[in-house]
């Protein structure tokens, strides 16, 4: 199994508002970076996105490291998404799942890889998350049409 770290970050300029992503791909000597924005979006959805696009991008099976700053993120799909799945995708008030479109994507996305997910402080001087922050941040900017 290919072992693959992975730093993602989501950002918005307004929450509502534009928003972007970004992802560090790191294995086997290799790195990729990839980013992308949304004109109408929420910070959440840009978190999600992000950890969706990166473990897309993986086209064999992997044991993966992602790090993210999110802990909506983190306790989203470490501690929430199985109870939310016993409850038919409802929250303990039995009200629907916000964003339960891209937490379905992601447990899709999850298949066939080993998946730790490991949170980070964001804008501490983790090379890795500042990189996907930047690359969030340039997501917002093309989604704004800024050169």
């Amino acid at each position: 199994m290919t072992e693959v770290v992975i730093y993602t970050d989501g950002a918005c300029s307004g929450n509502p508002g534009r928003g972007g992503w970004g992802v560090v791909l790191r294995w086997n000597g290799t790195q990729k970076e990839l980013h992308g924005g949304d004109a109408q979006t929420t910070n959440n959805r840009m978190e999600l996105m992000a950890a969706i696009q990166a473990l897309e991008a993986l086209n064999r099976p992997s044991r993966v490291q992602l790090h993210t700053d999110s802990t909506y993120l983190l306790n989203g799909i470490t501690k929430w998404v199985p109870v939310w799945e016993g409850n038919g995708w409802r929250t303990a008030a039995r009200k629907p799942v916000k964003n339960e479109d891209l937490w379905r994507r992601l447990v899709e996305a999850m298949n066939g890889h080993e998946v730790s997910w490991l949170w980070v402080k964001g804008h501490a001087g983790e090379e890795g998350n500042e990189r996907a922050d930047a690359l969030a941040r340039l997501g917002i900017e093309e989604v704004a049409g800024v050169p």
